[in-house]
């Protein structure tokens, strides 16, 4: 701490933006919650695991292709 100029600090300052109601904010608000219905999210979450389905056994192949890759290089190095 310094003996001359001791650190004090500000007081909050007073930050007040009114709130006014914009029509075209409100219209995008709706049309975005209409795009939600009711079961959207399980459909959704369906679609992602279909995919994530068809993803494994190409991440499968990949990793086996690694794996004996390192193992050739282990048995040839060594």
């Amino acid at each position: 701490m310094s003996v001359l100029f001791p650190k004090v600090q500000k007081p909050r300052e007073w930050d007040y933006r009114p709130i006014y109601y914009d029509q075209d904010k409100e219209a995008r608000k709706d049309k975005r919650l209409a795009r939600l219905h009711h079961g959207s999210f399980r459909e959704e979450h369906e679609k992602n695991m279909s995919e994530m389905r068809r993803r494994k056994p190409s991440r499968l192949v990949f990793w086996l292709a690694v794996l004996i890759m390192l193992l050739f290089a282990f048995y040839y190095l060594m």
